[in-house]
């Protein structure tokens, strides 16, 4: 079985759409608007993103983006940094992952790490 999409409430669908095409990869896939967004990933995940007016999700909550190579963590750290995002240096979790989470434009918590298990 699959997981084949996931709805978020974001407070700016737009702002939110281009971040994660920018640093992520996703492209729209519907056409959307100010109140909902559509999106896609390379194994046909589907994002799905509604505007909300108090958007809040529980502590710990966060969406994840596991890369290839620590190097590939550091590369996204450094252009977020560079275009003004306020992100913190990746470092080496108690379980050994090299990570950093942030938050986003749309209003959630953004993890991007490289882990080993599953390779």
């Amino acid at each position: 079985m699959k997981l084949n999409h996931l709805n978020l409430i974001v407070t700016d669908v737009p702002a939110t759409s281009t971040f994660l095409e920018k640093y992520f990869g996703l492209r729209t896939i519907a056409p959307g608007n100010n109140n909902m967004g559509f999106m896609t990933d390379d194994t046909g995940l589907i994002l799905i993103m509604f505007k909300g007016k108090d958007v809040s999700y529980p502590e710990g909550f966060h969406i994840g983006f596991i890369q290839d190579s620590e190097a590939q963590v550091n590369e996204i750290n450094q252009r977020l940094k560079a275009d003004g995002y306020d992100v913190p240096a990746p470092r080496r979790n108690q379980q050994g992952r090299w990570t950093f989470y942030f938050d986003s434009p749309g209003g959630f918590v953004i993890e991007v790490e490289y882990v080993t298990f599953g390779k």
